[in-house]
């Protein structure tokens, strides 16, 4: 009993052992309950089968793929990740790239617009107060509720999802550098008074250092919301992206494949994030 307090006692005492822990835990359990769990015979359409080179005799198959076929199925996909040799059928790669090169377009006009708005509406309260009604109806606003708007204007798939992610990363980034900008230390402020800082030098020197901390998490927060709006905005009307690579296979009832992609979603948004903290780690000053 002592020697297992002593192993519980040092897998807590490591984060990483834990995490490591937990997840073998949820692929036991995982296994468990498909491999114990309800199966349903999947029918093939006769004409399909025989256009994909399949037997049209249904098989018995879980509702929920096992790991180990979830596993070979990721294997399949990223051995031929860039694949492109048929434009109708590309490799997850290039939905993962093309889903990343909208959210980062989007994510970039949403930091050059809010960024220096919210350093106006910070120095100027008078301007916030007169400006805070709009945001604050706008900012409830579903970014899909804009969708068939931005269809409609733009004509365009990709470049409604780009401003759907404008749409939806520029609210946190804004108001966390309100924020920011608005509640610098007094004694900051006092310091640049008394060495007579111009406007220029006291935006630069002192309220850019301290906002730094509040916009990049405005920045953190804006990343993680467009990544996941992303893939809804591609499931409406994209013909690439990661959300039409999930759409698609889930038409095709390939749910080992759907399972790959919201793993390589979360992946690449904890890279993302990862990348915006190390960013703000940088930036940042200590006292």
């Amino acid at each position: 009993m002592q020697a297992v307090k002593t192993i519980v006692r040092r897998v807590l005492g490591r984060p990483w052992l834990t995490s490591v822990a937990i997840f073998i835990l949820f692929i036991l359990v995982w296994q468990a309950l498909t491999v114990a769990g309800p199966q349903s015979t999947t029918a093939i359409n006769p004409e399909y089968a025989r256009l994909a080179g399949q037997s049209a005799v249904a098989k018995p198959s879980a509702a929920i793929p096992t790991p180990i076929a979830v596993a070979a199925r990721g294997w399949e996909l990223l051995s031929n990740a860039f694949d492109d040799s048929n434009p109708n059928n590309l490799g997850i790669a290039w939905h993962l790239l093309r889903s990343l090169g909208r959210v980062l377009l989007g994510f970039a006009l949403a930091l050059v617009v809010a960024v220096p708005l919210g350093f106006v509406l910070g120095l100027f309260p008078f301007v916030y107060q007169a400006a805070n009604p709009f945001i604050q109806v706008l900012r409830p606003i579903s970014p899909l509720a804009w969708m068939p708007l931005a269809l409609y204007t733009f004509r365009d798939s990709s470049v409604s999802a780009i401003f759907i992610i404008f749409i939806c990363a520029v609210w946190p980034m804004l108001l966390n550098t309100v924020l920011g900008v608005a509640n610098v230390r007094q004694e900051w402020i006092n310091v640049s008074r008394v060495f007579g800082l111009d406007t220029f030098q006291h935006v630069t020197r002192i309220v850019f250092p301290a906002s730094v901390p509040m916009i990049m998490t405005g920045m953190r927060i804006s990343i993680g919301i467009a990544w996941f709006v992303i893939v809804a905005a591609e499931m409406v009307g994209a013909q690439s992206g990661i959300g039409y690579f999930i759409w698609n296979e889930w038409n095709n009832l390939q749910i080992a494949s759907m399972i790959v992609a919201i793993v390589l979603i979360g992946l690449v948004g904890l890279g993302l994030d990862s990348g915006l903290a190390w960013i703000g780690r940088a930036l940042s000053f200590r006292e």
